[in-house]
C-alpha cells in the first residue's frame, strides 16, 4: 500500500512510544484519602477493600508510608462517634476534635506532607447532611456557611494545608476565604469541590463514615442531596460552578466523581487555568476491586490506565484510594 501517514511508526518500539507520549503519572499527582475513627485498632472497610479506618495511634505510619512512597498531600475524612452528633453539626469546629488532633499530629510527625481537610457538616450531623436541615426538611445554606468558616478557620489553625469545602452550598468559597484571612490564614489554598455531583457512586464512602441521609425523629430529612449537589445530567451547569469558585478565590478546583465525568474535567481544563483535581471516588475504587478478587481484570493495569485517563483529560491532581498501590507500581516501572 502506498500510504503517507503510518501512525504505527511512532508506534514500533517502547523507546519510541515514550518519546512521543502526551501524558504520565507520578505518585506527587496524587492525593490519598485518609478515614479516621477514636477507636484504638484500624478498621478494615467492608465495602472498600484495602482501605480502612485509621485510629490515630496508627495513622502516622500509614501517612509515612504514603510519604516514603512519593505521594505528598493526604484528605483525612472522620468516622464521628454517634454521640458527639448534632443537628447542626457543631463537633465540626471543635479545636479539640478528631480531625484537628489528626492533622497537629500529622504535621509534627511528617511537617513535609501536604494536608487537606473536608469542610462539610455530614460527617457530624446526626441528620447526614452536608449542611443544617432546617424543621421543614430544607438544607438550609447560609446558616450552614457560618459553621463551615467556623471549621475552616479551626482546622486552618491546626496546621491544615488546603481547606476541602465538600458542602456544595453557594457561596462559601468565597466566605471561607475572607474567614481565613480575616484570622491571618492567607498562606492556606482552598481546593474546592466545584463541580460535585449527586452521584450513586458515594456508596461506599458513605458506609466508611456512617454519614448517609437518615430520618431521626419527626423532622422529615431529605433521603439524597440533589437539592444542592449537581444533576447527573449537566454539564454547562459545572462552567458556571466553576466561574463563581473562581471569583470567590478558590485555589484549585475538583471534579467529583471523576471516572465517570471525565468530560466535565476535560470542560473545566478548557475554561480556566487554575489546576484541577479529579477525585477517584469510592465506588470507583471498589468495582475495580471486586472484579479484581474475582480474576477478572488485570488490577494494576486498570488502575494505573484510569488513574492516566484522569491526566488525559485535563487533570492535574488526582484524589484515589489507590494511591500508595499505584505509587509503588509506578516505582517498579
Amino acid at each position: 500500500m502506498e500510504l503517507t501517514y503510518r501512525p504505527r511508526r511512532l508506534r514500533r518500539t517502547p523507546a519510541l512510544r515514550a518519546m512521543v507520549r502526551e501524558h504520565s503519572l507520578s505518585a506527587a499527582d496524587f492525593i490519598y484519602p485518609l478515614f479516621v475513627h477514636e477507636g484504638a485498632e484500624v478498621e478494615p472497610i467492608g465495602a472498600m477493600p484495602g482501605a480502612s479506618r485509621w485510629s490515630l495511634a496508627a495513622l502516622t505510619g500509614e501517612v509515612q508510608r504514603a510519604y516514603d512512597l512519593g505521594v505528598r498531600c493526604i484528605v483525612l475524612f472522620p468516622k464521628v462517634s454517634e454521640g458527639l452528633k448534632t443537628e447542626d453539626g457543631a463537633e465540626c469546629f471543635n479545636a479539640k476534635g478528631l480531625i484537628p488532633r489528626a492533622i497537629r499530629q500529622i504535621k509534627e510527625a511528617i511537617p513535609e506532607m501536604a494536608i487537606m481537610t473536608d469542610v462539610a457538616l455530614d460527617p457530624y450531623s446526626c441528620d447526614g447532611h452536608d449542611g443544617i436541615v432546617s424543621q421543614d426538611g430544607v438544607v438550609l445554606n447560609d446558616e450552614t456557611i457560618e459553621l463551615l468558616c467556623k471549621q475552616a478557620v479551626v482546622q486552618a489553625e491546626a496546621g491544615a494545608d488546603l481547606i476541602g469545602p465538600s458542602d456544595m452550598m453557594d457561596g462559601r468559597v468565597g466566605a471561607i476565604r475572607e474567614a481565613l484571612d480575616d484570622e491571618g490564614f492567607e498562606h492556606v489554598g482552598i481546593i474546592s469541590y466545584t463541580a460535585k455531583y449527586s452521584s450513586a457512586y458515594y456508596g461506599p464512602f458513605r458506609e466508611a463514615l456512617d454519614s448517609a441521609p437518615r430520618a431521626a425523629g419527626s423532622k422529615p430529612i431529605p433521603k439524597n442531596k440533589d437539592t444542592y449537589q449537581m444533576d447527573p445530567a449537566n454539564a454547562r451547569e459545572a462552567i458556571t460552578e466553576a466561574q463563581l469558585d473562581e471569583q470567590e478565590g478558590a485555589d484549585i478546583m475538583m471534579v467529583k466523581p471523576g471516572l465517570a465525568y471525565l468530560d466535565i474535567i476535560h470542560r473545566l481544563r478548557e475554561e480556566s487555568e487554575l489546576p484541577i483535581a479529579a477525585y477517584n471516588v469510592s465506588g470507583e475504587y471498589s468495582m475495580v476491586k471486586a472484579a479484581a478478587e474475582r480474576g477478572w481484570i488485570d488490577e494494576k493495569a486498570v488502575v494505573l490506565e484510569t488513574l492516566l485517563s484522569f491526566k488525559r483529560a485535563g487533570a492535574d491532581l488526582i484524589l484515589t484510594y489507590h494511591a500508595c498501590d499505584a505509587a509503588a507500581w509506578l516505582k517498579e516501572a
